[in-house]
């Protein structure tokens, strides 16, 4: 016993300032092993719209029945389906994509109480992070859209990262739609009564989501987008 807390009381020492440092230098590696890979791999995926929601929802849930049938649809009209590869919201996602025969790609990372990755990845497109960082980038970079299921702080942490970064032209922009509008109308009141009306955003950021209800008006929105601006969505 003296022997077990002689090794736990090393494990949680306090680090030296030098110990700091290095451990950070050396993580740079890491951090660079995970972009190479992600990159490497989700590179070759096609067109594909993210699904994104909590990990919480139970499968009778009617917000999961929903995510699953968009999925489907999604992959009946080209698209691939990538999620946060857990389960829940993210659960119903793949089932979807594979029900559809539609590729579908895991983001999975490990949480302290909530993450597993569900049974409906592709083999060769489950993918694990330790960097939330790195997670979100491929998110973007790889995703012609955002479907936003309700969900907690980590959905809207996806959500208001998508929307700033094409505020800020820092991206392109694609369709970011939140599904469920009796779930969103409180954040929406909020964001027209309280920074639109305090000028903290314009009113065209209004824009940049769509709020629906049902799986074809997703599918809708996301087909018009990209026909409205000629593109196709590939990358």
């Amino acid at each position: 016993m003296e022997h077990d807390d002689r090794k736990i009381k090393e494990k949680y020492k306090p680090k030296t300032w030098n110990e700091i440092k290095t451990n950070d230098s050396w993580a740079i590696f890491k951090i660079m092993a995970e972009f190479v890979e992600g990159y490497e791999k989700l590179s070759k995926i096609g067109p594909s719209v993210s699904i994104f929601g909590s990990a919480r929802t139970k499968p009778e849930d009617p917000y999961y029945i929903l995510a699953e049938e968009i999925a489907f649809k999604l992959t009946q009209n080209g698209y691939g389906v990538i999620t946060g590869g857990g389960p829940g919201i993210m659960e119903a996602g793949n089932k979807g994509a594979r029900r559809g025969k539609g590729t579908s790609v895991g983001l999975n990372i490990e949480l302290p109480f909530e993450q597993h990755y569900n049974p409906w990845i592709d083999n060769d497109k489950n993918l694990e992070f330790d960097y939330f960082f790195v997670r979100k980038v491929m998110f973007v970079k790889y995703s012609q859209g955002f479907i936003v299921m309700p969900g907690g702080f980590g959905t809207l942490d996806e959500l208001f990262e998508a929307i700033t970064l094409i505020q800020t032209n820092k991206i392109g922009r694609f369709p970011i739609i939140l599904v469920g509008s009796k779930f969103w109308e409180g954040l929406i009141d909020w964001i027209k009564k309280t920074l639109l009306e305090q000028g903290n955003i314009s009113e065209k950021d209004l824009k940049l989501f769509r709020v629906v209800d049902t799986a074809d008006e997703a599918i809708d929105h996301l087909n018009k987008f990209y026909s409205k601006y000629l593109l196709k969505p590939n990358f």
